[in-house]
């Protein structure tokens, strides 16, 4: 069983714009973010994304958009040595098609807890929204909310 800690995306791992991200020039890691994350690393944990992506539902960026960027994270987890499982994302939206993998429902989550032996009681759910914590919960894990756009450096005590 390994330790996890799942991070949304938008707002967590790059920047919140306000608006749907999914323009290569668009996306901006936040602030310090390897920082962080190399001392969660350094402490047993690997990495899951876990991310709502409604703007498919909506016609707004496809699917190729989404792995495009998902790439980049990847290419970028690599490059500091850090273990992202993988990355999961929901291309629906309430407004015109229900799922049970769109945050704050948990099949991303499950998916993720099965397919890797995440041991759910020493794991973590770092989100900018109610629904990230809600979708934790469900699943068992600790959620931490956080503010859209803070660095992550700021709740590393909280968890190493």
């Amino acid at each position: 069983m390994q330790k996890v800690i799942f991070l949304d995306r938008d707002g967590v791992v790059n920047v919140e714009r306000g608006d749907y991200t999914w323009r290569v020039d668009d996306f901006e890691f936040t602030q310090n973010l390897f920082q962080a994350l190399t001392s969660f690393s350094k402490n047993g944990f690997s990495f899951v994304i876990i991310t709502n992506q409604g703007g498919i539902a909506k016609g707004l960026y496809g699917h190729e958009d989404v792995i495009r960027l998902n790439t980049i994270m990847s290419e970028e987890f690599k490059n500091h040595n850090l273990d992202l499982l993988d990355i999961y994302y929901s291309p629906y939206h309430s407004e015109f098609s229900k799922s049970l993998s769109r945050k704050p429902d948990s099949l991303m989550l499950e998916k993720a807890i099965d397919q890797y032996g995440v041991d759910v009681s020493k794991s973590y759910m770092i989100g900018d929204s109610e629904r990230d914590i809600l979708a934790a919960q469900k699943v068992g894990v600790k959620g931490i909310l956080i503010e859209a756009n803070t660095s992550l450096t700021r709740i590393v005590d909280q968890i190493v």
